[in-house]
């Protein structure tokens, strides 16, 4: 609760300021709804909400996992094939000047309003982020302890598995979180340029009815959808590297700092 209890203050005091502002001036709800008016409808209109929630939230799980497999096979092959960071990282940099708000049409005009488009661009998004994690996380690895385990016999892979892949975890879950936060926002402007269910084309057609309290709410909606998956991440970390908690607490069990 520490942790985030500042946040949350801050959240309610702007909340509070947000619903002040809106009495005081008057301004009407197609311009800017009250927070009350925004709970309001979303909860009236919480059928719909979920359904497109859940839509958005499929892609997003689908894309991201596409991605993270294909994240990892390639940093595992630039560890194993040194020559190739050298020739793959420059494109990996590269990819992230394609503005996704260009390609995200082209991949609807080339494949369709299915689910394969709003795939490709959340793989766009988060390629980048976790691969070069992974890839850096791997080059890190202590490299004395690396001679010893070759001197006492251990193959690329023994390495590779002993020391290599539990040193780069801590980078690639810092990476999984940015990599999960981008996701849903692909999903979303994938959504957005051509969907036929998901957030983003529920908020386009609210906004087209001048509904902005519903694309308020749709808003809500997704920053809950990325925070829930942002604080998964820490649960999966707990759960697959229990010694990084360990190494983090003083010697009494409680955390330094």
């Amino acid at each position: 609760m520490r942790t985030v209890g500042p946040a949350l203050v801050v959240v309610l005091l702007l909340l509070v300021g947000w619903q002040l502002a809106v009495q005081l001036t008057g301004v009407r709800p197609q311009i800017l709804p009250s927070p009350l008016r925004v709970a309001e409808q979303g909860w009236l209109n919480r059928d719909d909400l979920a359904r497109h929630g859940l839509s958005t939230l499929g892609v997003t799980l689908i894309g991201f996992a596409v991605s993270l497999v294909v994240s990892w096979a390639v940093a595992m092959t630039v560890d194993f094939v040194p020559w190739l960071r050298r020739a793959l990282v420059p494109l990996l940099v590269g990819s992230q000047t394609l503005p996704i708000i260009a390609i995200a049409p082209l991949m609807i005009i080339w494949f369709g309003f299915g689910l394969l488009p709003k795939v490709l661009v959340i793989i766009l998004t988060t390629f980048f982020p976790v691969a070069i994690g992974l890839i850096e996380g791997f080059a890190g690895a202590d490299r004395e302890t690396g001679r010893l385990l070759a001197s006492m016999g251990a193959s690329r892979w023994q390495q590779f598995r002993l020391l290599r892949l539990p040193g780069a975890l801590p980078r690639f879950f810092t990476a999984l979180r940015i990599g999960i936060t981008y996701a849903v926002v692909a999903a979303i402007f994938a959504e957005y340029v051509g969907a036929t269910s998901g957030l983003g084309i529920y908020m386009s057609m609210q906004k087209n009815s001048f509904r902005t309290d519903l694309v308020l709410a749709a808003v809500l909606v997704t920053a809950l959808l990325s925070v829930t998956l942002f604080a998964l991440t820490y649960l999966v970390e707990r759960l697959v590297c229990p010694w990084l908690r360990a190494a983090s607490a003083g010697p009494s069990g409680t955390r330094r700092g």
